[in-house]
This record gives C-alpha cells, sequence and structure tokens, in this order.
C-alpha cells in the first residue's frame, strides 16, 4: 500500500503549516503529529484570531472572561499569546499571530461617513457578530457579517503555501474539520477550502469528544482517506498545560483525556 499523505509529508521534507483559528488549537488537535513532524521538517502554527477587544462586553464574553479569571480581553490575550509563544518554541515549532479579533468579541462594522453611534453599553449584544456563544458563535454557522473576513482569510491562506516556483506543490496545510460549528473554525476551514492549496483536515479537540463530523463537509470535499495519529501522545499533556488560562476550567485537576489525532484528506492529495 502507498504510504498516507503525512508519512510522504514527513519522509518528503515538504513543510507544514498549521491553521489554528486560536491560541491553543493546533497544540490541542496536533501537537502529537507537530512534535513528530519538527524533527524532519519546518513546522509553522498560524494563529489566526489572536486578540480580543476593550469593553463593552456580552455576557457570554464576560463569562469567558471570568472562567479565565480575567476581566479584560486585552489583557487576556497578551496572557495567551505568550502562552503560545511560549509552548511552540519550546517545542521546536515557528509561530505566528495573524491579530484578528476573536469572535466572541468581534463587533459590527457599525461607523459609516457621518455615523456618530457608539457602542452601546446597555446592550453590548446588540453591537457584536455573534451576541451568544451556544446560540451564535457554537451554532454551525458564519454570521453574513463575516463576509469581509472571511475574504481577508482566504487571501492569507492562500498566500501561506504558494507553490515551489521549481514545480514543487509548497508547503501542507492543515486545517480544522470545525467539529464542533464553532463559527472561527468554520471560517478557518473555509478560508482553507477556498483557497485551493492542498489541505488535510484536523480534528478539533476537544469538541471532537462529544460532536460528530459534519459528514456533508466530508462528502463533499471527497475526504475519504483517513488517519489516527497515535505516536507521542503521552508528551502532548504538557504542552497543552502550558496554556494555563484555558485548561483551568477545560481541564480541570490537570487531567488531559487524550485520544488519538484525527486527520482527513482527498485520495489525491499526495
Amino acid at each position: 500500500m502507498a504510504p498516507d499523505l503525512l508519512t510522504t509529508v514527513v519522509q518528503g521534507n515538504v513543510p507544514l503549516v498549521v491553521l489554528s483559528p486560536h491560541l491553543d488549537d493546533a497544540v490541542l488537535s496536533c501537537g502529537a503529529l507537530m512534535a513528530h513532524a519538527r524533527q524532519h521538517v519546518p513546522v509553522t502554527v498560524v494563529t489566526l484570531f489572536t486578540t480580543g477587544a476593550p469593553p463593552p462586553y456580552t455576557l457570554s464574553a464576560r463569562r469567558f472572561l471570568r472562567m479565565a479569571g480575567m476581566r479584560d480581553a486585552e489583557e487576556l490575550y497578551a496572557a495567551r499569546r505568550a502562552e503560545d509563544r511560549e509552548v511552540l518554541t519550546s517545542m521546536g515549532v515557528t509561530w505566528r499571530h495573524a491579530g484578528l479579533t476573536e469572535g466572541l468579541f468581534r463587533r459590527k462594522t457599525l461607523l459609516r461617513t457621518g455615523d456618530t453611534r457608539r457602542p452601546s453599553r446597555l446592550l453590548p449584544e446588540r453591537d457584536h457578530v455573534y451576541p451568544t456563544y451556544r446560540g451564535h458563535l457554537a451554532a454551525g454557522r458564519i454570521s453574513p457579517h463575516d463576509s469581509d473576513l472571511l475574504r481577508t482569510l482566504t487571501h492569507t491562506v492562500r498566500a501561506l503555501a504558494v507553490p515551489d516556483p521549481s514545480g514543487g506543490a509548497g508547503p501542507l496545510l492543515l486545517a480544522p474539520l470545525a467539529i464542533g460549528g464553532h463559527a472561527d473554525h468554520l471560517l478557518v476551514r473555509t478560508a482553507a477550502e477556498m483557497s485551493r492549496r492542498r489541505v488535510v483536515y484536523y480534528g478539533d479537540f476537544p469538541y471532537s469528544r462529544h460532536h460528530a463530523l459534519d459528514a456533508d463537509f466530508v462528502r463533499h470535499n471527497d475526504l475519504r482517506r483517513r488517519v489516527t495519529w497515535t505516536r507521542g501522545l503521552g508528551a502532548k499533556s504538557a504542552s497543552i498545560l502550558g496554556y494555563r488560562t484555558q485548561t483551568r476550567s477545560m481541564f480541570p485537576g490537570g487531567h488531559v483525556p487524550l485520544a488519538p489525532e484525527l486527520y482527513l484528506f482527498r485520495e489525491d492529495s499526495s
């Protein structure tokens, strides 16, 4: 049997570019594969949504901040960026932060020429792209207010995997399957799909523990090849726990219920 795409990449010196929606998603979902691959090829994690925003905050955003033990989103995201740099550097992985605003804090474009409205402090939900977490941000759809953002993301992703002028295929992209339906994950998945580059899609951990694959997306993109990665899972916990602002609430007691990493791709992606 021919080697699967991931094995071919590692053996063939093809760089990996891991698209991470948030400042922990790449390590949560692909940490074991990245730790192995970086011994053979350059590995870069590009995290897209890496900033918060000033108040006023929605109720969902305030709840998220409390879970992280903070009141200010900009302070939280400074801490999260520092955690990400520390974890990825210790893994020998290159990092890049794109500086886009995370979904819970993303506001609609309110101001037009002559428009003097300001964000509402009494009802901040009115001004946000995703007013609530469960009803909007994790509802399995991208808001129409994010259409310009999606175009920006698609251009960004396409530029990350430019084919080699000598005829090589260029870096391989790893992108989320958006298991669980978080809008930021869906945006990154859609941008990767629309980029027309070589993409391997990874299972979003820990969402994958409680949610099913998007069967329509898998079928539409002909993702017939399925690889589960188990090598190095034991060492992955320490890297995950390096994201202290998140893991305190995500994994109480410091126990990370690890599972094999999941990767899907097309038959003709090699």
